[in-house]
Formats: structure tokens, sequence, C-alpha cells
């Protein structure tokens, strides 16, 4: 069976290589229904929104993000170990103020797949952070000392 989906991507105007990578490599591993863009201006912070709809099925490899997608939310309570989700819910309310005081959603900071990896694995140093998928250099630097600190406190 086919599933619609839809996918949300954030473009910065500035250091948008990771963020090509990962768009490219989404749109290559699945069949693209349509895309919406619009550009936000928001001075240095100005970004271009992406919405791709897609559709997952019907030999899609469950490999891909559109795979993982067909399940409903990630209960992550249910797949990390008690010490890692403990981590997880740390990451995610220092997102969450990080989010605010940027005005941007919670999903441009990072993802919860990326901070559920990065509490799995207790990433702990930047070499660390650049092993999970999604995560380039522009975030390392603009987020990455904050986050060995979480990890490592």
């Amino acid at each position: 069976t086919m599933a619609l989906q839809i996918k949300f991507f954030i473009i910065p105007i500035r250091g948008i290589q990771e963020t090509e990578i990962e768009i490219n490599r989404f749109l290559r591993s699945v069949r693209v229904v349509n895309i919406e863009r619009e550009f936000v201006v928001q001075g240095e912070n100005s970004f271009w929104g992406m919405a791709v709809e897609y559709l997952t099925g019907d030999g899609q490899g469950s490999n891909t993000e559109s795979g993982r997608s067909r399940k409903a939310r990630i209960d992550y309570k249910e797949v990390l170990s008690p010490e890692a989700f403990v981590l997880f819910v740390k990451l995610r309310e220092w997102r969450k103020k990080m989010a605010a005081e940027e005005a941007v959603p919670v999903y441009t900071v990072f993802t919860n797949e990326q901070l559920a990896q990065i509490a799995e694995k207790k990433a702990a140093t930047r070499v660390d952070l650049q092993q999970i998928d999604g995560i380039g250099e522009a975030r390392i630097r603009k987020y990455g000392d904050a986050i060995i600190a979480i990890v490592t406190q």
C-alpha cells in the first residue's frame, strides 16, 4: 500500500551545504508527489522552508526515513535505555530553550531522532556528533559545545 507522507526542511541562507546533502539524499530515497517552497525573511536568520509530499510503500526500502515514518510516533521511553532516556529528556529541554531563543521550530535545532542517537551513543565529542545522520559542521559549530556539556555532565 502507498501512503502519502510529508517532510519539512528548513534551509538556512548560510551554511546550506549540509542541508543540501540531507535534502538530496532524502529526495533520492522517496517518490516525490509535490514540493512547496517559501522564503522566510528574518534578517541574518532568513531561510527557505520546504515541504515535500511523498509516497511510501511498494518497494521503498525500510532503511529510509520514509520506511520508518510508516509507524506512528516513536515512543523514545520504550526505545531507549532508562539512562539514555533521561539524557534524551535533558537534550529536548535544552533544544526547546534554544528554539525559543532563536524563534525557530524545535526540529530545526535537532530532530527527536538525532537527539535520541546523541543520547544512545553518549556523543561526548565533536567527532561523535559528526557520526549522526544529518548533523554537519554548521550545527556542530553552533550547538556542539552545549550538547557535549549536557552529555558529559
